[in-house]
């Protein structure tokens, strides 16, 4: 085929791929509201990292003498996105028309992105001392860390925590979309997918993390160490959006570690205190405090190698009349 033939052929391209846009609705957003943009969200989770962590991310020389007009920089920017991209997620929940507009239902969805940002900002300095928690438990489970900066600036439990407790604020206020879209980018970032919906106790500690999957209902107390693989999950997942607003995933309780490869499903499956759950297990039922669950050792099987060595075949021909 020549370029000149290849010329006339994209008309024929284009109609076609339009006719397929046009023809599923499932794959368009097409003469409806603005959607929020992604770019600028993942814009102020860098932001908000820079925010709760002071000095670790973005602008260095951060002082004690400097702080105040710092944070009152970061401020004054991050109100401005967030209540830019707060306010489109509740215009598409609303599915208002012309996002730019002066109607009733706009000042209406101003004002709730308003109070959304203003107490999102009031819960930071909690939220800052939960994730204090989560890294003095990093460095104390962790004889590999050399010292909270390192579990600060390097280790990606610590980061889809973090992300999660901010999405968690803005998930409690009602937000919508917005708080999905800081998590999953974490999980996209670290391989560590915790929904904004689940309740996270106090030193929390993920450790390596690659695979873990944290449902939306799940609730999680005081000092919980889980490791790579691990998923706190629905039972039967199958029923799709007929679960929504069901309560579908564990709760664990304090002081529970949770190894590598473990799955444990259930709305009503609870994890008793200090409980803890070997690798590879499968859990749909509840287990007492202070148990250990164990899968069962494999069994090892011994057979002979198939053929004779090099030497049995020579000693089977001396034997040969």
């Amino acid at each position: 085929m020549t370029r000149s033939e290849l010329n006339q052929r994209l008309p024929a391209v284009v109609d076609a791929i339009a006719q397929s846009v046009l023809g599923e609705p499932r794959m368009q957003h097409l003469n409806q509201v603005y959607l929020p943009s992604r770019d600028a969200i993942l814009d102020c989770i860098n932001r908000l990292r820079q925010l709760v962590f002071p000095g670790y991310f973005g602008k260095q020389g951060i002082t004690r003498e400097n702080i105040t007009y710092r944070i009152g920089e970061w401020v004054m920017d991050l109100s401005d996105m967030l209540f830019e991209q707060v306010r489109l997620c509740v215009r598409f929940r609303e599915q208002l028309p012309g996002a730019n507009g002066k109607s009733e239902q706009c000042e209406e969805c101003d004002r709730k992105a308003a109070q959304a940002v203003a107490a999102f900002f009031d819960r930071i300095p909690a939220v800052r001392q939960l994730l204090a928690t989560d890294v003095q438990a990093a460095f104390d489970s962790d004889p590999a860390a050399q010292s909270t900066d390192e579990v600060i600036f390097c280790y990606p439990g610590l980061y889809a925590i973090a992300i999660q407790r901010l999405a968690h604020e803005l998930y409690k206020l009602d937000v919508p979309l917005l708080p999905r879209i800081m998590t999953e980018h974490a999980h996209s970032e670290t391989g560590i997918d915790i929904h904004p919906g689940a309740s996270l106790g106090e030193r929390f500690f993920i450790d390596h993390g690659t695979g873990v999957v944290i449902g939306e209902t799940t609730v999680i107390g005081r000092n919980v160490k889980i490791y790579q693989g691990v998923t706190l999950g629905a039972l039967a997942p199958a029923f799709g959006q007929l679960l929504r607003g069901v309560r579908r995933h564990p709760t664990i309780e304090d002081d529970v570690t949770i190894y590598a490869g473990a799955t444990i499903l259930g709305g009503e499956t609870v994890i008793g205190q200090g409980a803890v759950i070997n690798g590879n297990v499968f859990i749909t039922t509840s287990v007492p405090p202070h148990t250990i669950v164990s899968a069962e050792p494999p069994k090892l099987s011994y057979r002979q190698r198939r053929g004779r060595s090099k030497d049995k075949a020579e000693e089977g021909r001396d034997k040969t009349p």
